[in-house]
């Protein structure tokens, strides 16, 4: 078989045979000996990824076996910005469903976050998002902000959860059995998709009121208090989206 006829058999890895693996293996020409390695490495790193993504199921299983069959989980994002909206999410993954790359938010890239995105909105159950403005931050706090949006993701969820799993926090006024698991975003699937679409929520609004006031630099920073920021504040002082009971918008109040 001529190298061009291998390259396209392999060109799709997950559909590879393990018996053609070995042919591969066993071929004294360079160029297929190469291929046969590249291969070994791609379907190696397929494993590990499945092995990563079968140990963040792991609180959905338990849950799953328990005969919870709408398990969702819940995060927020934008809690620590001087500016904007604290946003949430709520999604509820199918049954053993391994979302290839799916992981906390705060380690991808944001181009990677914006395909998953785009993923998990395709292949979830349900999900719902839940959006508290800075206007109510300032009225109730950002933790009981943050707790409100949770609740109104949950509620915007099309299924109605029957567990919900839930990033470091229990959501007081939901009726719904429910776990907070510390650092859940990085030891859930569930949770860690609800950051995913929390934070790209959050981070296109956080764009679209760039435009709104360009002076502030929202789209690249996100209102958190960049140095960039806090300069722009101490110029311009705070403009209508400025969360005014966090300390460092306060002090810049005329």
């Amino acid at each position: 078989m001529s190298l061009a006829l291998i390259k396209e058999k392999v060109k799709e890895i997950r559909k590879i045979q393990p018996g053609f693996l070995e042919l591969m293996a066993q071929d004294s020409r360079a160029g297929v000996r190469n291929l046969y390695l590249t291969c070994k490495k791609r379907l190696e790193a397929m494993e590990k990824e499945k092995e990563r993504l079968n140990a963040l199921l792991k609180y959905e299983r338990e849950l799953w076996a328990a005969g919870y069959t709408l398990v969702a989980g819940i995060d927020e994002a934008g809690r620590g910005p001087l500016a904007g909206p604290v946003v949430a999410a709520a999604v509820i993954l199918k049954q053993g469903d391994l979302i290839e790359g799916l992981n906390d938010s705060k380690k991808l890239s944001p181009e990677k976050r914006s395909e998953l995105e785009e993923v998990i909105k395709e292949r979830a159950v349900a999900y719902g998002i839940g959006i508290v403005s800075e206007t109510e931050i300032d009225e109730m706090n950002i933790y009981q902000a943050a707790l409100k949006a949770m609740r109104i993701a949950v509620a915007k969820i099309s299924l109605k959860p029957e567990y919900l799993l839930v990033d470091a926090v229990t959501i007081p006024g939901v009726s719904i059995p429910q776990k907070a698991i510390v650092h859940g975003d990085a030891l859930s699937c569930s949770i860690a998709a609800a950051s995913i679409l929390a934070k790209e929520t959050r981070d296109r609004i956080m764009t679209e009121l760039d435009a709104l006031y360009p002076h502030y630099g929202f789209a690249q920073h996100k209102g958190y208090a960049t140095a960039f920021h806090l300069e722009a504040l101490k110029k311009y002082g705070p403009c209508p989206v400025h969360r005014k009971t966090f300390g460092q918008v306060r002090q810049n109040l005329t």
